[in-house]
């Protein structure tokens, strides 16, 4: 029963991770701690170990996701080893700082990020585009299967200090950078949507790697788990990169951000009443 809550949770993290470029981490770990620790369905699990299969599952989710939107061409390389430089000291940081957090605390802060996350979601496509960050940085263009181009572009040193700060909850909530940078990319460098999300779940398999590492030699993950997450997350993931190309994301993300704030409220109310 165990390994079979887990594939489905790695597979609905894998699909939803790819096809919106938010890692995989922000279902998994609201999810697994919900059934194993509240429900108490899956024996051993603490918020580090969590965590910890989380940044492996993000391993693969990043590369089946990688190599499909390598296929069609919709990663900016330069752009996402840039945002990967910036975010690895923070995802050090992130997992150190992880080491101490007790299942009140780990609530509390991740049901506030939780939040801020959906009110990003719900509120970008209202937002005005910020032309500074392009308008003060070297610019890039893209043209699309319908011929439309756009150019697109960041100061290097504010790409840097975005990205540690989006490394630092990578490594202590592990969730993968996607969801803060995908957002940041569309909205103040003005990405196109899908290099946005190919280029960032590029930069989440390349920092997950390195979270791994760090939460692997921290004894964080939980490697029985990870059986049935890893080869669920991996197909997942290339499911999502394919609808992402057929569909539109708009509507999944609607459903996204209702259940991140559901999520986020719940998990602060046993924050501070837990």
């Amino acid at each position: 029963m165990e390994f079979i809550l887990l594939a489905v949770i790695g597979l609905l993290s894998g699909v939803v991770g790819a096809l919106v470029g938010l890692g995989g981490g922000i279902i998994l770990v609201p999810a697994t701690i919900f059934v194993g620790i509240t429900l108490g369905l899956i024996d051993g699990i603490t918020p580090q170990s969590v965590v910890g299969l989380s940044v492996i599952m993000m391993v693969f989710i990043g590369l089946g996701s990688t190599l499909s939107y390598m296929k069609i061409k919709t990663i900016d390389y330069r752009s996402g080893i840039i945002f990967f430089i910036g975010s690895i000291p923070g995802t050090l940081l992130g997992a150190y700082v992880n080491k101490g957090l007790e299942i009140k605390s780990f609530n509390l802060y991740f049901g506030m990020l939780l939040i801020v996350l959906a009110t990003l979601l719900l509120v970008r496509k209202y937002l005005k585009p910020i032309y500074w960050f392009r308008n003060h940085g070297k610019t890039r263009t893209f043209t699309d299967k319908l011929g439309e181009t756009y150019t697109y572009g960041f100061p290097i040193w504010f790409a840097l200090l975005l990205t540690f700060g989006i490394g630092f909850a990578s490594g202590l909530f592990g969730i993968g950078g996607g969801s803060i940078i995908v957002p940041a990319m569309i909205l103040l460098f003005l990405f196109p949507p899908h290099v946005a999300v190919g280029t960032s779940m590029f930069m989440v398999f390349l920092s997950a790697i390195v979270n791994s590492i760090t939460h692997i030699s921290l004894g964080n993950v939980p490697w029985l788990y990870t059986i049935p997450v890893i080869p669920a997350a991996y197909i997942g993931a290339k499911i999502g990169a394919r609808l992402n190309q057929k569909m539109k994301s708009e509507t999944l993300v609607v459903a996204l951000r209702i259940v991140l704030l559901l999520l986020g409220v719940r998990s602060i109310v046993e924050g501070l009443m837990g």
